[in-house]
């Protein structure tokens, strides 16, 4: 489509070529800030217990601020969300609640219904919904009963306390749109969904991060105070205005002569830290202990501050709604007298929140295929939207953090503590987050996998992310790649080499011109990333890497991050296979480059023979080597300390991975690089057995339309491994791949160590081990980003044998199907996890009657961060849409995708044709 014709997409251009802030207001803040690592100042770095939910409303957050459908600015200085108060809970609702690590049994988790509707790459139009039972919270009955199952019993959830019975509840919703880029209006609606009349107070806030307080280092403190104070407004309307040193001034208008609540964001040491004086004797919780408990004196009768919220009190009817109006304004954009314009809320109001809505109706059916039913389109809109309100600003001064922890290595007496080697980081960046509750940090490896769908709508966006990751602020010195929050020098898989090619691709597709600049930033940061690699995580030169739990948590029989109990040492199959793929997409990026800069083409040769020696290191026959002949499987291999070797029978992802170390070479590749091309068949010619060791390729061996693959696996272990994951006993599942074979239901792997016993049983659920905090679990349910690498691999072979390989599909079925075929049947198995099955119902919602049947919940995705193997029930993080997202890729990519079409062009079609049809398709590579 045309962007002309599309106003979001003439947005997001005026954003790329006129720097129009059309992205600087957005959905930025988190949904918990207690409880993170940033804000733990501990002795003993117990971060959930030294900032509690309890203490949230009354102390002011250091690093970052939360809230409930939350908006502000980019560096999130200035603060907008909803506050409510039913007249029966203990404490307004300001955040979201949820139970710590240790008082879930199975972690961490948010246990409150809130849903992601909708949202615009630019934010022009979001819309979220929030469920609010009448009846008071049950935030004890939460703690108390979960701390109390045991990790083989379910989870106690909100709907289980009945505090939903007889639809005894509101829904709220709240929608933004924007009249310009700093002019956003605000509509919430409540609608009583219960049997009798209920009464709801509503304050939507509006509130300054603490930045002044003396206790901020001087680097990050702002020049002066800012300042929040009531206005004189047009009639019939309330108005504050926000000033900030930085940011400009504001103005927020307020629909009716609503009164005022004005407070500071500053603790409330009286009340946490008895002894202590306040700073001021209106404080953070001033505004709660107003409505709640009637307190006249804890909001500032002068009406300024740096927090206030609006008071609206309204009885809804059963059945009915009410419906609340703001609208915040930039001085710039609304006139600088600070006073409201009169036609704020006139018909112009409304009539914008309609164009935006009928604007990210257009730009929604712009990049969704048009084949898909009306329920994918809806899974893939709402994949999207969670994705985009997923966007939190990351604050993080890791030279200054470190200080103040007396950790900070450049400093005389310190100790070593969490994170002590990152004090070069200075994080204050808007990122998108695994789930902005359960996991309010970003993940390296988890936000390369967000890039794909993220470029369905905003390649910029996506690309900008991987440029973060990059940066000398977020990359160590030493090459290495942060991992999250909790250690930053985790080892997360070496996925972003691979994002960097699909954006290319995408980018390529999309303006018919490649980003060189770009492309060569990334080249070179990820060749400092993979010589780290090389020289930290190959422990002996053999090419056989290690790299612990790699993203995987529990998977294996040990806690693979921590000393092993036998001693020695793990050579792993999924870190040699995750290099070998890192080799493959470096070789593709230098390919790219070289059309531009020949000096890349020596790149094209050192990064093949990466390739080759680990995978030469990989397939080594006999009991050294990773592969078991008998078995047919890739398998982590023990080292113990007197040198000899057992290999660790888990049939898991494991390895499965190997078999995504799949990368095809066109012709015209090889045509872009001869010298290249020679250098290497003469190299090969020298080394013959190097070639024994991998798929067969190359003069003789080219397949499809002339195609060479480079390949860990050769056609016979191909076929061997295909086999057993495409057993409906082992892996496959009716919702995807299983990350663990339900082989070990009936033999579990046993593993005994000086009189103990290690375990590893198929789980399709949860986890029954605390092994990584025991809030996720890698032996038997579905994750999403690993089938996304499967499906990829499938099709790269796809493209190497057309119709010349085919397998039985389930195995044992006797339905043979090409490899494009097979991966169709994963991706429809996993997109089948959120849609509505022949009995109208989703998997993902499992036997939960409420999200199955009602009418005001069943058309609400929650995208959670994996799926049960056998019955695709969400777990674990509820919104995740992170890279559960990807699901909006698989169903975008099959609804377009030719395969007859896609055999003969390759990824070429695999990019340009499809975004030809579909502004954003993704073919799945280049890669």
């Amino acid at each position: 489509m045309d962007a002309a014709k599309n106003e979001e997409m003439r947005r997001l251009q005026e954003a790329r070529e006129k720097q129009v802030a059309w992205r600087k207001w957005g959905p930025y803040l988190s949904e918990r800030q207690w409880g993170t690592v940033r804000e733990d100042y501990s002795e003993g770095g117990d971060a959930w217990n030294f900032f509690t939910h309890d203490q949230a409303r009354s102390r002011a957050y250091r690093w970052g601020e939360d809230g409930i459908a939350g908006l502000s600015d980019d560096k999130q200085r200035l603060c907008f969300a909803l506050a409510l108060w039913n007249g029966k809970d203990p404490i307004l609702k300001e955040r979201l609640f949820g139970l710590t690590n240790s008082e879930g049994n199975h972690g961490e988790d948010v246990k409150e219904y809130y849903f992601y509707l909708d949202s615009t790459p630019t934010h022009s139009y979001m819309k979220y919904l929030y469920k609010y039972p009448q009846a008071a919270y049950p935030y004890a009955d939460l703690v108390e009963t979960n701390r109390r199952r045991s990790r083989n019993e379910l989870e106690y959830e909100l709907l289980d306390t009945g505090v939903f019975n007889d639809d005894r509840y509101f829904d709220v919703f709240v929608e933004y749109a924007k009249a310009g880029p700093e002019d956003i209006l605000v509509r919430i609606t409540a609608a009583n969904r219960g049997p009798d009349p209920a009464e709801l107070h509503l304050l939507p806030t509006l509130w300054f991060r603490n930045d002044w307080a003396s206790w901020i280092a001087e680097s990050n403190r702002a020049a002066e105070k800012p300042n929040l104070r009531q206005v004189e407004a047009a009639a019939g309307t309330s108005a504050v205005a926000a000033t900030h040193s930085l940011l400009g001034g504001f103005v927020l208008s307020c629909e009716g002569q609503v009164p005022l609540l004005f407070t500071d964001n500053t603790t409330n040491h009286e009340r946490l830290f008895p002894g202590q004086k306040n700073e001021s004797p209106y404080v953070k919780d001033g505004i709660n202990d107003y409505v709640v408990h009637g307190n006249q004196g804890a909001v500032n009768p002068e009406k300024q501050g740096t927090k206030v919220a609006a008071h609206y009190r309204v009885t809804i009817a059963p059945g009915r709604s009410a419906t609340v109006r703001l609208r915040l304004t930039g001085q710039s954009a609304g006139g600088k007298s600070g006073k409201t314009n009169p036609s704020s809320f006139g018909p112009e109001f409304d009539k914008t929140m309609a164009v935006r809505l009928q604007e990210a109706d257009e730009f929604y059916r712009s990049v969704t295929p048009p084949s898909v039913s009306p329920d994918a389109a809806n899974v893939m809109r709402q994949a999207i939207a969670g994705m985009l309100w997923s966007k939190q600003f990351f604050f993080f001064d890791g030279d200054n953090w470190l200080v103040e922890h007396h950790s900070n290595p450049l400093h005389t007496g310190y100790r070593n503590s969490r994170n002590s080697e990152w004090f070069h980081m200075l994080n204050e960046d808007v990122i998108s987050m695994p789930d902005k509750w359960e996991y309010p940090w970003y993940a390296a490896w988890d936000l390369a996998f967000h890039t794909l769908p993220l470029s369905i709508v905003d390649p910029d966006f996506a690309k900008q992310q991987m440029e973060l990751m990059f940066s000398g602020v977020y990359q160590h010195p030493s090459g290495a790649i942060p991992a999250y929050e909790w250690n930053f020098s985790d080892v997360n898989p070496p996925v972003h080499a691979w994002a960097t090619m699909v954006l290319n691709r995408t980018e390529q597709a999309l303006r018919g011109e490649t980003d060189v600049d770009f492309l060569k930033k990334a080249f070179n940061k990820l060749s400092l990333n993979f010589t780290w690699w090389v020289n930290r995580k190959d422990r002996f030169g053999k090419n056989v890497f290690e790299g612990g739990f790699l993203g995987l948590d529990n998977i294996g029989i040990f806690d693979r991050s921590a000393p092993l109990p036998t001693g020695g040492h793990l050579e792993q199959a999924d870190g040699t296979a995750w290099m070998a793929l890192f080799s493959q997409n470096m070789l593709e990026l230098a390919i790219e480059l070289a059309v531009h800069d020949p000096a890349y083409e020596d790149m094209v040769v050192k990064f093949v023979e990466h390739f080759v020696y680990i995978a030469n290191a990989m397939n080594r026959p006999g009991q050294d080597g990773l592969w078991d002949e008998e078995d047919g499987f890739y398998y982590d291999l023990l080292r113990l300390p007197d040198g000899s070797a057992r290999r660790l029978k888990v049939r898991s992802m494991v390895g499965l991975l190997p078999l995504c170390a799949t990368t095809i070479i066109e012709a015209w590749q090889r045509e872009l690089v001869p010298r290249a091309t020679a250098q290497l068949l003469q190299r090969l010619r020298r080394m013959p057995h190097l070639m024994n060791s991998i798929h067969p390729t190359g003069p003789g061996h080219f397949g499809v339309v002339d195609r060479g693959v480079l390949a860990l696996v050769n056609p016979e272990r191909l076929r061997r491994i295909l086999t057993k994951m495409l057993d409906e006993s082992e892996f496959l599942s009716p919702y995807g791949i299983r990350s663990l074979s339900k082989f070990h239901d009936q033999h579990p792997y046993v593993f005994n160590v000086q009189g103990q016993e290690y375990r590893v049983d198929y789980l399709p659920a949860e986890s029954n081990t605390g092994m990584f905090g025991g809030n996720s679990n890698w032996r038997g349910p579905i994750w999403m980003p690993v089938n996304m690498l499967i499906i990829r691999a499938l099709q790269n072979f796809y493209l190497y044998y057309g119709d010349n390989f085919k397998i039985e599909c389930p195995t044992g079925s006797g339905k043979m199907m090409n490899l494009f075929e097979v991966s169709k049947e994963i991706a429809d198995r996993l997109s089948r996890i959120f849609l509505r099955d022949e009995r109208a119902r989703r998997p993902v919602y499992g036997g939960t009657e409420k999200f199955q049947s009602d009418p005001q919940w069943r058309d609400h995705i929650l995208f959670y961060e994996y799926f049960h193997g056998d019955n695709g029930a969400g777990l674990g993080a509820s919104h995740q849409t992170g890279w559960t997202g990807l699901v909006a890729t698989i169903i975008q990519l099959y609804g377009l995708l030719d395969p007859k079409r896609y055999l003969e062009g390759g990824r070429r079609v695999g990019f340009k044709d499809l975004r030809s049809e579909a502004q954003g398709g993704d073919a799945l590579d280049s890669r």
